[in-house]
């Protein structure tokens, strides 16, 4: 009897050591640093957290905020330091730059960063570098020369005006192009001066005008003279956002923070299961809502097809 009871204790004693080893296994402390309090922000954070917590129940998360004085930013960096968390989730680029400069050992999964190869985060796309790899939120060219075809069917040259800001991104935009039988003309601004030359080069010369998050090119005073000088000579100006839809291009698509969201807690999962970020390839948007400029199309006498305008997420009027 005696013997039995002991084997039956012993039992019960593996059991909840088992137990313990498999919840001590999926306690994990996670940073989440944001650049900001935006609801777009708040909806990526949601996004990633609900698929975490999906494989990873009992995740612990702490928030902090990136802010613009760099001493508080330091303070920021003590703290994750004395936390010694298991990966770091960041929202923008702000956030990911601070990561990146302040933690090599730590894995870093980032999201809703524009152009992460040309900001520097990772190597490329498909091998991204040592301890960072992420959600960005980037929509795949291939998918904007589609949109952009479906509405122009006889496009055949389409124009890009670009800074050295953006640069290395033409030569793979051309190629993608060629694949979709389009002539992409890219004309390099170098200063301001020269926008509206290289601007009536361009109308001169294509169908239709797609544009690039390019801040040095893009400035509010910029943007208001392509909008003008593009539907004053009609030609179709796709956005690189559904503001400047909203401003007067034809169209942009654009992307589901929360779905950018759920594409890096996929990644953290992937993580915490033992794989390397090196190894994890950057995402694009996978969720992409199309947005056009209803006013603009009768001005330039375009006709949105009717399978876009039907799943239109925003019409301007």
């Amino acid at each position: 009897m005696i013997i039995r009871l002991t084997k039956i204790l012993l039992l019960i004693s593996c059991i909840l050591i088992c137990y313990n080893d498999i919840v001590y296994a999926d306690k994990h402390d996670i940073i989440i640093l944001s650049g900001d309090e935006l609801t777009s922000t708040k909806r990526t954070v949601k996004g990633a957290t609900k698929i975490i917590n999906i494989e990873h129940p009992l995740t612990k998360f702490t928030n902090f905020l990136v802010k613009k004085n760099s001493d508080q930013n330091l303070s920021i960096v003590d703290s994750i330091i004395a936390i010694q968390p298991k990966l770091i989730i960041t929202i923008g680029s702000n956030a990911t730059k601070l990561a990146q400069e302040n933690f090599d050992k730590i894995p870093i999964v980032f999201s809703s960063v524009k152009y992460p190869v040309l900001s520097g985060f990772v190597n490329s796309v498909t091998n991204p570098g040592h301890n960072i790899t992420g959600a960005s939120i980037d929509i795949p060219v291939k998918i904007q020369f589609e949109k952009f075809k479906q509405i122009i069917p006889n496009l055949k040259k389409i124009g890009v005006l670009y800074t050295q800001n953006t640069e290395s991104l033409i030569p793979q935009a051309k190629i993608i192009a060629k694949e979709h039988n389009l002539e992409l003309i890219a004309l390099k601004v170098s200063h301001e001066k020269e926008l509206p030359l290289m601007l009536d080069s361009l109308t001169s010369q294509v169908q239709g005008i797609w544009s690039v998050a390019d801040h040095n090119l893009f400035k509010q005073k910029s943007t208001r003279y392509i909008l003008i000088n593009t539907l004053r000579k009609r030609i179709p100006f796709m956005g690189f956002s559904k503001y400047v839809v909203e401003s007067g291009a034809l169209f942009a698509l654009d992307f589901d923070y929360k779905a950018v969201g759920r594409q890096a807690g996929n990644i953290v999962n992937k993580i915490l299961d033992g794989k390397k970020p090196s190894a994890i390839k950057v995402t694009t948007a996978d969720v992409i809502w199309f947005h056009y400029n209803e006013k603009t199309a009768e001005r330039i006498n375009i006709v949105i097809p009717d399978e876009l305008a039907a799943v239109a997420k925003e019409v301007y009027r």
